[in-house]
């Protein structure tokens, strides 16, 4: 389902900081963060083998995209594979804006998603959801600077998982005041809690009670019918006011943690 939170042009040291938590079946083919494309269109990221595209990735010049899905009871067969939406937003031209347009034109070739759109470098960020189904008017909306968390529902939804990722981070941005953050201590300190909503806390999507109870937790660890289903990597991506990129992933290889870090800088910054 995954869950991502971050602080955006409102930090001492950090115009952008970064935690995204990816949940997906453990034997779903699956590429760590690294380049991948061809020539300009390079983009760093991870990669689903299997459909292609990505929940997180950043270029050279200064875009970035990601994507949570909508926790929904009913998916539609034969729908467009929702990575492809970062892939294709990172390969163009277009402003946040003008893609954001044009994926509402699309939202239903697509199952519920959540996606933020960013040039670094012209300082805009925008969110563009598919649901509720028909709600265009409230469909796109810009990110205002600060902190934010973004799950399975709206942007910056009060579930049990976003309030206290929220709350955690809100204390280790106090805790270092202008001081950079270790990645390492970032994904640990945040992104690892396994504390589950109570019943009464539980959003009403529709869904199983024991599945939304499931997956109420930060980091998710489930035995399901189609196999283990959990947080399989987790990402803390910095961008300085420099432009200095760095993008830090621990993931699971194999049933082995592993973890890798690359840095590059903003072409245009």
């Amino acid at each position: 389902m995954c869950i991502a939170a971050w602080i955006w042009q409102s930090h001492p040291v950090y115009k952008l900081l970064l935690v995204f938590n990816r949940d997906e079946l453990l034997d779903r083919p699956t590429k760590p963060v690294g380049w991948w494309g061809e020539g300009c269109n390079k983009i760093l990221g991870g990669r689903d083998v299997q459909g292609g595209g990505t929940w997180l990735g950043c270029t050279k010049d200064g875009r970035l995209a990601f994507l949570t899905n909508v926790l929904e009871p009913d998916v539609m067969a034969g729908a467009k594979t929702r990575g492809e939406l970062p892939v294709r937003f990172l390969q163009s031209k277009k402003s946040p804006e003008e893609f954001a347009k044009e994926v509402a034109k699309e939202a239903d070739d697509y199952n519920g998603f959540n996606l933020i759109l960013a040039d670094l470098c012209a300082n805009i960020m925008v969110y563009v959801s598919n649901r509720p189904k028909g709600e265009e008017a409230a469909s796109i909306q810009l990110v205002s600077p600060g902190l934010h968390v973004l799950s399975n529902a709206k942007l910056d939804s009060p579930w049990h998982k976003a309030q206290r990722l929220r709350k955690s981070f809100r204390e280790l941005l106090w805790k270092h005041g202008d001081e950079e953050i270790p990645p390492e201590d970032i994904v640990e300190k945040l992104m690892r809690d396994t504390t589950k909503a109570t019943k009464d806390m539980l959003p009403n999507t529709g869904c199983n009670a024991d599945w939304e109870l499931n997956l109420s937790s930060i980091f998710v660890d489930i035995d399901t019918k189609e196999g283990h289903y959990g947080t399989r990597s987790t990402d803390a991506l910095s961008v300085n006011s420099n432009g200095n990129v760095n993008f830090y992933e621990k993931y699971i290889d194999s049933g082995v943690w592993k973890d890798l870090t690359v840095e590059y800088h903003i072409m245009k910054m």
